[in-house]
C-alpha cells in the first residue's frame, strides 16, 4: 500500500502515519476514541505513550485480519 501511496508517510513508526496511508481519520480524538475501543488502559491523555500502544495494537489487529506486516513490527 505505501509504495502505491506516493506519500513520503513514516507508517512504520507513526499511528498517525499509518492511520492516513489506511484512509482513517488520525486526528487526536479519532486516536483516543481507536484507544478506547482497543482497551487501553493508559493515559488518553499521554499521546505519545497511546500512540505506541495504539501502533502496535493497528499492526497485530491488521495481520489477525490477514493482512501482510512485518513481523518486526508487531507487538
Amino acid at each position: 500500500m505505501a509504495a502505491k501511496d506516493g506519500r513520503n508517510l513514516d507508517w512504520r513508526r507513526s499511528i498517525v502515519d499509518l492511520m492516513k496511508l489506511l484512509g482513517l481519520d488520525s486526528s487526536l480524538a479519532a486516536r483516543q476514541t481507536l484507544a478506547k475501543e482497543l482497551h487501553y488502559s493508559g493515559n488518553p491523555n499521554d499521546s505519545a505513550g497511546m500512540n505506541l500502544w495504539l501502533h502496535g495494537q493497528v499492526m497485530r489487529k491488521l495481520a489477525e485480519n490477514g493482512g501482510k506486516v512485518p513481523s518486526d513490527l508487531l507487538p
